[in-house]
């Protein structure tokens, strides 16, 4: 079995669609589950529909819902013509869901109505794209993945259940070489059947998972960019394919910004040795990168480059040293807010700490670490990230910037500036 993942931008238009549909029906012969994410920028707008809705603003919560209702009923309008009807009795069973909701009052926390509301982008496209593909004679079995994949209920990053996720997901998809399913990543359910997110690049976890649990061949990550790049090609016209990624090389891509692919996307591939394939969908042909168990040597500077960056500086209040106590209550703080630093430097009696620019978040912890340091933020900058970095890159990429922070090791160097 093959698994295939396909991401927003791969699926955000009519066009689209079908040459994803093309590109899945050149392996027609070979056993493929499909993992599919919200259209194009749906997420990005239920994510307004929450925050209207949990803000009180009740109306507009609804008024925002339905232009994404319309959207996806013109799409499958435009896509459809033997199953619209059987597709659209599905979509409004799940335009109910949220409907339901949304003339209710927030009563619980916000993470909670994010991912009641935000999980259904996702069974929104997948409903669509089935219906099309069978309707095209790619005969596909959809698959509502809040079956299969269980969960804490640890809501905006929650924890798989590997156990009975493994139980019900083996059960749903025998391995017999010729059927095609089609799924959902990045949700998942409680044992209260409450749906759940699984966090950043979710689907791509979701995606690992199903690899892991079903012993599959490989898995194919399609996007719309040529393979894994040294960096972002939008920012740096520059930037190189590479070709070949060992999985410990892209994990500590990852742990630095990388927009790659997730640390805990990885580590249920490698615990059993299946590839990773970046595809792009918009050139099929092309080898693009593979990722797996190799060494990898003479890679090219691989820059990650972070914008909105915030610098906290904590100085203890009594001018103690900051040891032991004073960081492990700081890492308590941070757990308990769920924000991950991007960068920490120690003194004598200060914490540096770098972090995304997440203003609810910022200020949560500012408040917090107050009890414990004096506390002054600067806000406004950058932070520059390069594994196997070269004299050559680090002065071309700083020239005439003001560096407020920088740490650097033998592969890699990380400076915060103006």
């Amino acid at each position: 079995m093959k698994i295939f993942k396909f991401g927003g931008a791969s699926v955000n238009s009519i066009e689209r669609i079908k040459s994803m549909a093309a590109i899945v029906d050149q392996y027609s012969n070979e056993q493929i589950l499909i993992i599919v994410s919200a259209m194009g920028k749906t997420t990005n707008a239920l994510e307004k529909v929450v925050e209207a809705f949990y803000a009180g603003n009740k109306e507009q919560a609804l008024q925002l819902f339905d232009t994404i209702k319309k959207q996806h009923l013109t799409t499958s309008k435009y896509l459809l013509v033997t199953t619209f009807n059987h597709c659209l009795a599905q979509l409004s069973e799940f335009f109910t869901e949220v409907e339901w909701l949304l003339h209710d009052k927030p009563v619980r926390e916000f993470d909670y109505y994010y991912d009641q509301i935000v999980s259904i982008g996702e069974l929104f496209s997948t409903s669509i794209i089935s219906h099309y593909l069978n309707e095209v004679g790619i005969t596909n079995n959809w698959i509502d993945v809040r079956d299969l994949v269980k969960t804490d209920n640890n809501f905006r990053d929650a924890t798989i259940d590997f156990i009975e996720s493994s139980d019900k997901i083996k059960k749903a998809i025998p391995i017999d070489g010729k059927t095609m399913y089609l799924t959902q990543g990045f949700i998942g359910c409680t044992d209260e059947n409450e749906s759940t997110t699984l966090g950043r690049e979710g689907s791509d976890f979701t995606a690992a998972i199903f690899a892991n649990i079903l012993n599959a061949e490989s898995v194919t990550i399609w996007k719309d960019v040529e393979g894994v790049m040294n960096a972002d090609p939008k920012e740096f016209p520059d930037a190189q394919l590479i070709e070949e990624l060992s999985f410990n090389e892209v994990i500590e891509m990852a742990y630095y910004g990388a927009q790659v692919i997730h640390p805990k996307t990885i580590k249920p591939l490698q615990n059993k040795q299946i590839p990773l394939l970046v595809k792009c969908f918009l050139q099929p042909h092309l080898p693009g990168t593979i990722i797996h168990n190799t060494k990898n040597k003479n890679l090219p500077p691989i820059i990650v480059h972070k914008q909105n960056q915030v610098l906290i500086e904590l100085v203890s209040q009594d001018f103690s040293f900051v040891g032991e106590k004073h960081m492990a209550e700081l890492y308590q703080i941070l757990a308990h807010i769920k924000i991950k630093p991007n960068l920490i430097q120690t003194g004598a009696i200060n914490i540096q700490i770098c972090l995304d620019d997440k203003v609810e978040k910022i200020d949560q912890l500012a408040t917090a670490a107050s009890t414990i340091f004096d506390t002054h933020i600067e806000k406004g900058l950058k932070l520059l990230s390069i594994r196997h970095y070269t004299t050559d890159s680090i002065e071309n990429l700083l020239k005439e910037k003001e560096v407020v922070l920088e740490q650097k090791t033998k592969s890699t160097i990380q400076v915060l500036y103006k």
